[in-house]
């Protein structure tokens, strides 16, 4: 999930620390599922489930550690009513205070998390799969009144915080700037979860940025809002 457009310069955050918390060795060993008794490679060939097998584990961990977390990204979408088509990879909002804190919790379990060159997320994989700890949405740090409003969802059958359908859509829309502008990844989230989202609240915080409104607009024009 692409939070973040490459045309904003962003500094990074004091407390942030350069995380790189793989296991020894001069390379990362492979994700292992903390509660393996099967190797990888008999997942779901299915990236959809695949993905989803990934976010049950995350959530699951970081639920069982009690850390203030909430589901992002397609997944969430997902788990509020829409398409099982789902992105790339698995997303996570968190504070950037509690960054160290979840990528101990990951890498204990056994999973790799690394710090990427983008300075407003970590990432780790776990079954294969990406999964992208963000503490930054839109340019704008995640704080605990919007983690607060998450709705707890079962997510294939594992229930965890989700995020808020207008702050999801807040995010995606948000988001878009000309180096970033996928209406077609947001377009059919929007539609599943139109009678969900408070719209005026996206606009409002969207404010008169140029491609939230060409979205807004296409929006109307379908008849999606």
């Amino acid at each position: 999930m692409t939070q973040n457009g490459d045309d904003a310069t962003l500094v990074r955050r004091p407390g942030i620390p350069d995380l790189r918390t793989a296991p020894d060795g001069d390379e990362p060993a492979p994700p292992q599922d903390p509660q393996a008794d099967q190797p990888l490679q008999e997942l779901p060939q299915d990236r959809n489930q695949a993905l989803l097998e990934a976010a049950k584990q995350v959530g699951a961990l970081l639920k069982r550690k009690g850390h203030l977390f909430a589901l992002a990204g397609s997944v969430a979408a997902y788990a509020h009513g829409g398409e099982k088509n789902l992105q790339h990879d698995v997303d996570f909002a968190i504070r950037p205070e509690d960054a160290e804190a979840v990528a101990a919790t990951l890498h204990e379990a056994g999973l790799t998390v690394y710090t990427p060159p983008e300075d407003w997320l970590i990432k780790a994989t776990c079954f294969g799969q990406p999964v992208d700890i963000i503490f930054e949405l839109a340019h704008r740090p995640v704080g605990a009144d919007m983690l607060e409003r998450a709705e707890e969802l079962s997510v294939d059958s594992v229930r965890m915080p989700v995020l808020a359908p207008t702050d999801l859509l807040w995010s995606l829309t948000a988001s878009f700037s000309e180096h970033h502008c996928d209406f077609g990844a947001a377009l059919p989230i929007a539609r599943a979860l139109r009678e969900k989202v408070d719209w005026e609240k996206v606009r409002r915080e969207c404010g008169d940025e140029p491609m939230p409104a060409a979205f807004f607009f296409l929006l109307e024009r379908l008849d999606v809002i």
